[in-house]
């Protein structure tokens, strides 16, 4: 009887003390994956929500023990957890306003995560943490041992941790989603505080309001969604959102870009991590995934089909490519996350039967499970292309780079296989780029490098390139490009700069330190967010109708990152085009070239010598104008060297040959264009255009009636008008110039 009697009056104060303390576990977890949507999860982001919660947590108990001392204890209870249910709904509204404050991008990157966690999560933290000292005194005024009732406090506190930590990881965050389950910790928190005094009016008319809060915040009716936007009580609903969840590891949405084509990306927490054209998988946006495909292609010449595996799902743009590409090969991939591969399903367009064999486990085990049945004597099947895909900027799985990791590749690699990984990095610090080439030579005897041409000191995406045998990369060129990128091979000189940087560093499993070696492209991260969020602002103030607040915006773009001057300065000459300020355009595109000029790596600029062409013959500067298309012309030239399957070069190349009097090379280029992508009817125009001009009418004719034939077959009415009218129009011409 006497543990009958001592349990008791220690039960409702331990109960107490224990959701309270899950409440704050739940808090920290969600704090880490609500930051995640603006800043990524990385160290910064886990390092400043554990200090932040814990210094919380320290204070509120520093001043619970005060509060306990000076006041009814039970009524003081009550009223602090009323007051931390408020601080639950201040939390969403400062998440969702705090993301969008464009000082804070201003800030050192580590000193951005923390003050957005600090502004956010301190003070629910701080209120829920002078739970346990006022609970602790409850106790201990029944009259209860003194050392084992704190004893008690402490043990039901940290089992309350326990708790709150293993169901929101495991269960609520998938089932719930994080936003759902503040509100349910602010109700539940509101709950105790009537318990705790049934007469506490105050609490009533807050259980009602908080009703109200709760309807606005996630209740799917229109004016929900309107009001609790307008409140911040949600987030802005984000134009062309398609899909979107909460997995176990990561918030995932599909967004649509555009409608035609009917393009979207895949975005995992902050990062965009593929983008698809719908009815063209054949298209690849990201160039690492050009590189894969040039790669690919130039060293599986001879083979009809292969045997290729993904590390890393993403939306399964790459794998659903190969399968296009080369019908009937072998496509493993190995995507830990669930939620990615639903995603993709559902809004993707990732077909539910898709013959891409999906295993649903990390790559390294999935490995270790072909190494085993190697190893019992079994049949298992050996790749000759392995493309790893599970990285990027802020979070690394470190078990996938390690020497360990890259000796068993080499093991379910076919004897002139490849592996290709993409690192994202700065060449300029290049720590973990340079350890990851440092240990794949470990492995293997030839490691390879390509980017994108890009400044050094800004962040990029490597792709590294690991083999049994020696291959020659000079002269790659990126198959179907969704536009033109200019390659960088890095040479041996370039890689042994790596080696040094790195320190010779070599990945293990025993030492893997990949954080810390990306803490400079995380700290880089600043300013490309920033230059974001500039972005957004100019093209919001450019859609509203505000052209000045825009250009104000874009030329802030330029004194954060120089490097943005040729778009920000193409940019600011559309919108003054667009007004019919054409000096002021003019200035803008020569601004964009005096930069180029003196620039460290000089980019292929024909786009802005196209453009400046045109508004100069609008200005009636027919001399200056052809100097600029005759520019544009070399600088389309040397593109389509590079990339000659690209829509866009070869019509631009097409209409500024044809500016500049060379009719018949520009029908050429025309043509090859509407070859490549015969669903446009504006390329048919273009091209009819071209055989007026040479008054090849019938040739003009042909063209327009094949278009229209397509357009009519497709269903596309207004396009199949537009080529009508036009048609109709040169036929009128024509017989105009019969008659003459």
């Amino acid at each position: 009887m006497t543990r009958s009697r001592s349990f008791f009056p220690i039960f409702i104060p331990g109960v107490t003390v224990f959701i309270s303390s899950a409440c704050i576990m739940m808090l920290e977890l969600i704090a880490a994956r609500l930051v995640a949507r603006d800043l990524g999860s990385s160290l910064y982001t886990w390092t400043s929500v554990i200090g932040v919660v814990l210094a919380g947590i320290t204070i509120g108990n520093y001043l619970g023990g005060r509060i306990a001392d000076r006041s009814d204890a039970r009524k003081a209870l009550a009223v602090l957890f009323l007051i931390s249910s408020a601080a639950c709904v201040l939390t969403v509204i400062l998440n969702n306003l705090v993301g969008g404050l464009i000082w804070l991008w201003h800030l050192n990157w580590p000193v951005r995560v923390f003050s957005h966690v600090f502004l956010v999560f301190l003070i629910p933290s701080m209120l829920l943490g002078t739970i346990s000292p006022v609970v602790a005194k409850i106790a201990l005024d029944k009259g209860l041992p003194r050392g084992r009732t704190v004893g008690d406090i402490y043990a039901w506190g940290a089992a309350g941790s326990i708790a709150g930590t293993f169901i929101a990881g495991y269960y609520l965050i998938d089932a719930m989603g994080t936003a759902a389950i503040i509100w349910m910790i602010g109700a539940g928190i509101l709950l105790m505080a009537i318990l705790y005094r049934p007469r506490l009016w105050v609490a009533y008319v807050w259980a009602v309001i908080y009703i109200a809060l709760t309807t606005m915040a996630t209740a799917p009716m229109k004016f929900a969604e309107y009001s609790g936007s307008a409140l911040a009580l949600r987030e802005k609903k984000v134009p062309g959102i398609l899909y979107e969840d909460e997995s176990p590891y990561c918030y995932i949405a599909v967004k649509q870009l555009s409608n035609n084509p009917d393009k979207r990306e895949f975005v995992q927490d902050k990062l965009t991590h593929s983008i698809v054209v719908m009815n063209n998988i054949r298209r690849l946006e990201y160039c690492y995934e050009r590189i894969y495909a040039a790669v690919t292609h130039r060293l599986s010449v001879g083979k009809s089909k292969l045997s290729v595996f993904g590390i890393g799902g993403g939306g399964f743009v790459f794998p659903r490519y190969i399968m296009e590409v080369c019908p009937g090969s072998r496509v493993d991939v190995a995507e830990i996350d669930p939620g990615v591969t639903k995603a993709a399903m559902k809004a993707f367009g990732l077909q539910k039967d898709t013959p891409i064999n999906i295993f649903t486990m990390d790559a390294r085990n999935y490995v270790d499970k072909l190494l085993q049945r190697m190893d019992n004597g079994r049949t298992a099947r050996r790749y000759d292309f392995i493309y790893g895909d599970a990285f990027n900027d802020y979070s690394v799985p470190y078990q996938l780079v390690t020497k360990e990791f890259n000796d068993k590749i080499a093991q379910i690699l076919t004897d002139d296989g490849v592996y290709m990984i993409n690192v994202v990095d700065i060449y300029d610090s290049g720590l973990f780029l340079g350890a990851c080439v440092n240990t794949l030579e470990e492995t293997f005897p030839y490691v390879y490098v390509v980017t994108e041409n890009k400044a050094r000191p800004k962040r990029n995406t490597f792709v590294i390139i690991a083999s049994k045998e020696d291959f020659n990369l000079e002269g790659l060129n990126l198959e179907e490009p969704a536009q033109d990128s200019d390659l960088w091979i890095l040479s041996d000189s370039d890689i042994e700069a790596l080696r040094k940087k790195a320190s010779g560093i070599v990945l293990t499993d025993n030492y893997s330190p990949v954080e810390n070696m990306l803490a400079p492209v995380v700290r880089r991260s600043t300013i490309g967010f920033l230059l974001e969020k500039y972005q957004v602002l100019a093209q919001e103030h450019k859609y509203w109708g505000s052209p000045d607040e825009s250009i104000a915006m874009f030329r802030d773009l330029i004194k954060v990152d120089p490097t943005m001057s040729i778009k920000a300065y193409s940019e600011i000459a559309a919108i003054r085009t667009k007004e019919g300020k054409l000096l002021e355009a003019a200035e803008a595109l020569q601004q964009a070239i005096e930069y180029n000029e003196k620039a460290q790596i000089k980019t292929n600029i024909a786009g802005i010598h196209f453009d400046f062409g045109f508004l100069l013959k609008e200005l009636k500067q027919p001399g200056q104008s052809k100097e600029h298309f005759l520019k544009a012309i070399e600088g389309f030239r040397e593109k389509l060297a590079r990339t000659p399957r690209s829509v866009e070069t070869t019509t631009r190349l097409g209409i500024a040959l044809a500016e500049v009097g060379q009719f018949d090379e520009a029908a050429e280029y025309l043509q090859q264009a509407v070859n490549i992508d015969p669903n446009d009817a504006e390329k048919y125009i273009m091209l009819a255009r071209a055989f007026v001009t040479q008054r090849h009418y019938d040739e003009a004719i042909e063209q327009l009636n094949k278009g229209l034939g397509l357009m009519l077959e497709s269903g596309r009415k207004d396009d199949a008008v537009r080529l009508q009218k036009f048609l109709e129009m040169i036929k009128l011409e024509k017989s105009k110039h019969k008659k003459q």
